[in-house]
């Protein structure tokens, strides 16, 4: 199936949005080149610094690559989150109990050495009180491919995203269901990394059944950009990854594994759940 690219020539809203490097980054190449194989994309959520039986975490990074990951996004816990549900805000009070903050999970990441590209997952507080350059800097010399920041409007984008270029970090932009149809291309056309498809209003969790928003968003999203197109938000089980990804390129799991890992099932169980999204998303590509 072919698939439009949005022209990097787009005129945003605000002229101080950079136009985003013509070369692709680590994380980019890598999803791109699984989807020219064929593969349907999964990116694992993993709460930084949680291990609720006194372990590594690391080990659950290393259990879902193992399991099939294309890349993992590490979310980097914060006190005060807008996007996060209860699973996710409770992994992250975990975490943050035992000691996790930016600096020592970028620095247990620096000695993580995966075999994929990371991508970390935070709110914009983190990187403006930091500082633009520093964090970008920090991500890049710990290893991260990507960022994400769910609560950085895009008219707002400019000054991270220039940072994040100059480091070699890919900026990767949601897409939410309600955005309309002239906003998409803008944002696939800042997007790097992926376009992050927000399957549903309203806070990450599970869900009993795929919302039609995740769909929807998908299907206007690829008409529209030849950057992948992964749906997050909702995604809760193998039949839910499957259905999605019959128009998405992949999805992003989260709560449905966090879960997981808050009930003490730790590196086997990650594994298990994730091999069994893969195993399903490879089926239904055969």
């Amino acid at each position: 199936m072919s698939r439009a690219t949005a022209p990097l020539s787009v005129a945003w809203d605000s002229a101080d949005i950079p136009v985003r490097p013509a070369a692709h980054g680590a994380l980019e190449q890598a999803l791109r080149a699984g989807r020219d194989h064929g593969r349907k994309l999964l990116v694992p959520y993993v709460t930084g610094g949680l291990a609720v039986d006194g372990g590594d975490w690391l080990d659950n990074v290393r259990a879902v690559v193992d399991a099939g990951a294309d890349a993992v996004e590490i979310g980097i816990p914060f006190s005060d989150p807008v996007m996060d549900g209860p699973v996710i805000q409770e992994a992250s009070e975990v975490a943050l109990a035992a000691g996790a903050s930016p600096a020592t999970i970028l620095d247990d990441l620096r000695r993580a050495d995966v075999g994929v590209p990371l991508a970390v997952m935070t709110y914009y507080n983190v990187a403006y009180h930091m500082g633009h350059e520093r964090f970008a800097a920090s991500l890049a010399d710990s290893g991260v491919s990507a960022a994400i920041l769910p609560d950085l409007p895009f008219e707002e984008v400019g000054p991270w995203a220039t940072a994040a270029d100059a480091a070699g970090v890919e900026t990767v932009l949601l897409a939410a269901p309600t955005a309309p149809d002239e906003r998409l291309p803008m944002v696939c056309a800042r997007s790097r990394g992926f376009v992050y498809a927000v399957g549903l209003l309203g806070v990450t969790g599970e869900r009993d059944a795929l919302a039609s928003s995740a769909l929807d968003i998908a299907r206007r999203l690829v008409a529209v950009t030849d950057t992948p197109v992964l749906v997050g938000v909702g995604i809760s089980d193998a039949a839910q990854a499957v259905e999605v990804c019959s128009v998405a390129d992949g999805v992003v799991v989260g709560s449905a594994l966090v879960r997981r890992l808050l009930a003490g099932e730790g590196p086997a169980g990650a594994a298990a759940f994730i091999g069994s999204i893969r195993s399903a998303l490879d089926a239904s590509v055969d």
